[in-house]
């Protein structure tokens, strides 16, 4: 499992993981697309908004091996903000390979895109 160095490990004050310690013996937990709805909490989308800043930060419009990036936060990301960079695609591989939709991104959390 490749570790991203330099990419936050959580959310400042929160327990919001952003990344993981050490790969999962019984193999990466998979994608999966994840809905937000309008009555989310407002921290789990400020968690949200913090954890598409720090991949853009990182990686950019590059596509980015998965790594040691966390399923559950990705997924709520994933086919939206957040795509399969490769086809055939297994979302429950560590080495799977991502990108970020600059344009649905924009439209999603524009404030991270300010400059």
């Amino acid at each position: 499992m490749l570790k991203h160095r330099g990419f936050p490990g959580r959310l400042p004050g929160t327990d919001f993981q952003f990344t993981l310690r050490r790969a999962n013996p019984k193999g990466a937990t998979a994608l999966t697309r994840r809905e937000r709805r309008s009555d989310r909490r407002a921290p789990d989308r400020r968690a949200d908004e913090a954890f598409m800043k720090a991949l853009w930060e990182h990686f950019g419009e590059e596509p980015f091996e998965r790594g040691n990036l966390d399923a559950g936060r990705l997924s709520w990301l994933f086919e939206r903000e957040v795509i399969p960079a490769t086809d055939p695609f297994d979302p429950a591989d560590y080495e799977a390979m991502l990108v970020i939709d600059a344009r649905v991104a924009r439209a999603s959390f524009p404030d991270v895109f300010k400059d």
